[in-house]
């Protein structure tokens, strides 16, 4: 028999339906692993609650499915007739794409990095900071990449350690090119030891200001509250003074008390000892520091220093304390009659006989 000028005899024939037998059957055998036996053993992991098969199983899920078409592939091509690769191309190839399965594995049971550090922490109940845990996720999979492609080039050949090696040759321009990199990277690795932040904390520098949600080699993202995500460069970050808001154990609040001048001497001393009473008893008013004081003549009032810290350092539970200490503060001033005072001024008009002085202003209005 003659196809496309090739004459193809019965045991070719044989050959070519054994290779496409082969790669069916394991293209069959993927469909019944996915949807079967996979299935199985991962419900019975989630069922006994083994978080590291289960792991294991969810991140080699993919690379397993293209495993078997690789082997049905590699193995239909043994029994195909006709030679597609050469011997050694061949090996080399299925070897790199086995080391390359493997690796996309691993790879994805490294992004659970998290959840193993977290579940080892609260076991041995070691104080770690969160923002560590996905810094050593990325470290992790980075490794992963860097060894699985280090093995394939080994594979293909290549000496790795030559390659290394001859890095160090143009290493000054490597370094020179990649600076800002390694500003960030070394940026990243100071904000990782000094802990001037952790994730979900509310910082403010003078490049950004908002709320923490990754740090990664290279840079920081930091969600505004108007929920724009800003991206900034570590080595930016670790430079500048960073205010952190989060880590407040009590929020000031400072304020000017203006009572008018008409107000008795008995009735300011009382004001100044029942909301200096009030604070003390408030329940989210740090007790650690208030100050209820008389303190300055102004030009157009008595004017009260009231200072004190709230309890809770949240923006919208801190503005909620301090309306209701000032509801408090309003409720005395009502008690005792007194009335806040705004800026005024008094015209004093001072009339004069003197037949002098009358003919002065005549002179001057002539």
């Amino acid at each position: 028999m003659e196809i496309l000028g090739l004459n193809v005899d019965i045991e070719t024939w044989k050959r070519i339906g054994i290779s496409v037998v082969i790669f069916v059957l394991f293209l069959g055998l993927r469909k019944l692993f996915t949807s079967y036996l996979f299935k199985l053993v991962l419900g019975f992991a989630r069922h006994k609650r083994i978080n590291l098969i289960t792991t294991i199983l969810e991140g080699f899920e993919k690379p397993i499915r293209w495993l078997f078409v690789i082997i049905g592939l590699q193995l239909a091509l043994k029994y195909f007739p006709y030679t597609v690769l050469e011997h050694d191309l061949h090996r080399h190839l299925f070897r790199s794409l086995f080391i390359a399965m493997i690796g996309w594995g691993v790879y994805n049971v490294a992004g659970s990095t998290a959840i193993f550090m977290a579940t080892f922490i609260k076991k041995f109940d070691i104080q770690v900071d969160r923002i560590i845990i996905p810094f050593v996720q990325k470290l992790i999979r980075s490794l992963v990449i860097v060894m699985a492609i280090s093995i394939i080039a080994q594979e293909w050949g290549f000496n790795v350690s030559t390659f290394v090696a001859g890095l160090g040759i143009g290493g000054l321009a490597f370094a020179l090119a990649a600076k800002d990199a390694i500003a960030n990277l070394f940026g990243g690795i100071i904000i990782i030891t000094e802990k001037p932040f952790t994730m979900g904390d509310w910082i403010k520098t003078p490049s950004v200001e908002g709320v923490v949600e990754d740090i990664t080699f290279r840079s920081t993202k930091v969600r505004t509250f108007d929920q724009a995500l800003v991206t900034v460069p570590n080595a930016t970050l670790s430079s500048e003074s960073i205010i952190n808001w989060s880590k407040m154990g009590k929020r000031q609040v400072s304020f000017t008390l203006s009572l008018t001048y008409n107000t008795p001497l008995h009735v300011v001393k009382s004001c100044v000892e029942e909301i200096q009473s009030m604070l003390e008893n408030h329940d989210e008013v740090d007790k650690e520091t208030i100050i209820v004081r008389f303190e300055d003549f102004s030009q157009s009032s008595l004017d009260l220093l009231v200072y004190f810290f709230s309890t809770n350092t949240a923006y919208v539970e801190y503005l909620r304390i301090r309306e209701d200490v000032n509801y408090k503060i309003i409720g005395i001033l009502e008690k005792y009659d007194v009335s806040i005072a705004y800026p005024t001024q008094t015209l004093v008009v001072q009339q004069n006989d003197h037949p002098l002085a009358e003919n002065q202003f005549q002179r001057a209005n002539s």
